[in-house]
């Protein structure tokens, strides 16, 4: 819940906090250069809305301790602005990064500089950042940042507590949530949940003396590696996802806007799986699996480049995602698949040719330091990872410990002039950039459910395993956790039916028969998840999920910017509402006019009906 109370049981010193904040140009405003990158100065542009949350817990934190807070945000020079907010919000003080020999830093060299940053004004207890940002980071610097500086992490916080030099913390993770305890000092990524956001209009922030802004140059850091020639990542073709929506807005009887949006659903190729919009799983590579045995068995691992995977506990399936992809790339290089896993029965997941099972992990961190280790022996020439909390934390810590480029969230793979390119979006899908690295060994988390599996979940098929044992940390200790739902659901549906506020949960039931006949998942609108109705991981939009299904039903809901935004990928939107004067027809190709509670029996008889 929004606004919860800190407590601070046992906790008998001030507390020096620090928090890192991000300006981004709003969303609604998003331009491109010539060039490819984020106009940002043509942009209005705001601090990041996970950023607020860690702002106005830094400062809970420190008025309840005794303590200060400082902020931290590395920018041009209008980004001094997020500082003064946080500031008139009641942060101490501010310190602004700025300087060219910082332009086009990627997030390793962000977190470079950052760390440079706190060691020279530090020592801090707390290290707090938002979770992500919404121009496209996903989640990368929270882990780089504390792994440069030795800290330990935790991802996601939605509650907080401090007893005497541990925090108490409930996590959001992808598809449930942890309850988990820290010790001091330590970096934590804030959810929006935790609690209401640092907001400040611009007469308040104007009225912040300068005195209170620290402003830091890169010669005030010593040398470095930041910059655009201290970032691994390359930004390659960057495209506008924009998909032009028919409008087409119904009026007049029920029945016939049911059969006006029948027949457009049927002309859009809406109903027929395969269409734009649908991800359909490739083919097999026709090489006979005897023949693919035969070229492994001719190549040495001293020579042959390796394609490494690190599996995740629990999530067989996106194991299998990753092995296939890796197997594709392997085979096209030449070289050898290796699995990196915490636990000997995941082996289970065939297409690998060796696996390293890292043994003693209790957190992340551990199994960071065992694939880390690894790496450094191995020398992969690239390690594929799921882009969840687990994922993403593990892959921002060794790509930090390395140097290595690391892409996060990416949704696609592909081989150019002997280099890997990862699609990766931002802005909830409005941007694809192409990026690719520099490091010898790239590495690039994975959006779960956007490659096949393509049926490698067959046995380790005799591949060589080693082992190798890490000493636990020990900082942080996972309590308990639960998932209460698949993270690769939605990404993989051909239909998704989005639900607003308009539709109450104890109805939810009345849309079953139509998700049957679509074949439809539930999403959901940030309103509704906050009012605990739908999990969080079915939330879409620009701090929730973006979808590109085939289909997407919009039912109930408004269509505000910040929701839609996360569908643009979609082939066809039908929106239902009652009130034609409703955004969410502005974004649609089809708009029917009526109680959703009337329009969906009808809808579902006429698509059943069809099909027949």
């Amino acid at each position: 819940m929004e606004g919860q109370t800190l407590r601070t049981d046992g906790h008998s010193r001030p507390l020096r906090i620090a928090v890192l904040v991000k300006q981004v140009p709003t969303a609604e405003s998003l331009t491109l250069r010539a060039d490819g990158r984020l106009a940002r100065d043509q942009s209005p542009l705001e601090m990041n809305p996970y950023c607020r949350r860690a702002v106005a817990k830094g400062v809970e934190i420190a008025d309840a301790t005794g303590g200060s807070c400082t902020v931290f945000t590395m920018g041009p020079p209008s980004a001094e602005d997020v500082l003064r907010e946080a500031i008139a919000w009641g942060a101490d003080s501010g310190a602004h990064l700025c300087d060219e020999a910082f332009a086009g830093s990627d997030t390793l060299a962000t977190s470079r500089a950052l760390v440079a940053a706190l060691l020279r004004l530090g020592p801090f207890d707390l290290v707090l950042a938002g979770k992500n940002s919404v121009d496209g980071e996903t989640g990368q610097v929270g882990p780089e940042v504390a792994e440069l500086a030795g800290l330990a992490f935790a991802s996601g916080v939605k509650r907080l507590d401090l007893d005497g030099e541990a925090l108490g913390v409930t996590l959001e993770l992808d598809d449930g949530q942890a309850e988990a305890e820290l010790k001091l000092p330590a970096l934590l990524t804030v959810a929006e949940r935790l609690c209401e956001p640092c907001k400040v209009p611009p007469e308040g922030r104007a009225a912040v003396s300068d005195d209170r802004v620290l402003r830091i140059a890169s010669s005030d850091l010593g040398f470095g590696l930041w910059g655009e020639a201290g970032s691994p990542t390359k930004v390659g073709a960057v495209r506008v996802l924009e998909h032009q929506r028919a409008g087409q807005q119904l009026s007049g009887p029920l029945p016939s806007q049911i059969a006006e949006a029948l027949r457009g659903l049927c002309e859009r190729g809406a109903l027929v799986p395969g269409t734009p919009g649908t991800k359909v799983e490739p083919s097999r590579s026709p090489a006979p699996e005897l023949d693919r045995r035969i070229r492994r068995a001719a190549l040495t691992i001293s020579t042959s480049p390796v394609v490494a995977v690190l599996l995740e506990d629990g999530r067989s399936t996106i194991g299998a995602e990753l092995i296939g992809a890796a197997r594709q790339i392997a085979d096209e290089l030449g070289g050898r698949v290796a699995g990196i896993a915490a636990y000997a029965d995941q082996v289970d997941i065939g297409g690998a040719d060796e696996w390293h099972i890292v043994q003693g992990v209790d957190a992340a961190e551990d199994m960071a330091t065992g694939l880390i280790d690894w790496c450094r022996r191995r020398r992969p020439w690239t390690l594929l990872a799921p882009s969840t909390a687990f994922g993403r934390e593990v892959a921002g810590r060794t790509a930090a410990s390395l140097g290595a480029g690391l892409v996060g969230d990416a949704i696609e793979l592909r081989l150019a002039d002997g280099d890997l390119v990862a699609a990766k979006p931002a802005f909830s899908g409005a941007l694809v950039a192409d990026i690719t690295c520099a490091s010898p060994i790239r590495i690039v988390t994975i959006r779960p459910g956007v490659l096949p599996a393509r049926g490698f979940i067959s046995g380790a098929n005799g591949a060589e395993i080693t082992t190798a044992q890490v000493q636990a940390r020990g900082r942080v200790r996972v309590i308990s956790s639960k998932r209460d739902d698949e993270i690769e659901s939605l990404a993989r549906a051909e239909v998704v039916i989005g639900v607003g506020a308009g539709v109450l949960p104890d109805d939810y039931h009345r849309l079953s028969p139509l998700a049957s006949v679509l074949g439809a998942e539930l999403a959901a609108t940030r309103k509704v998840t906050d009012k605990g109705w739908a999990p969080r991981s079915r939330q879409i939009g620009i701090t929730g999920r973006s979808v590109d299904p085939r289909l997407y039903v919009a039912i109930g809901l408004s269509g505000k910017f910040n929701h839609v935004v996360g569908v643009r990928g979609a082939g066809t939107i039908l929106a239902i509402n009652v009130d034609p004067s409703a955004p969410i027809f502005g974004h649609a190709d089809i708009g029917i006019v009526g109680d959703w509670q009337e329009v969906v029996p009808l809808l579902q008889d006429a698509i059943r009906a069809a099909d027949q």
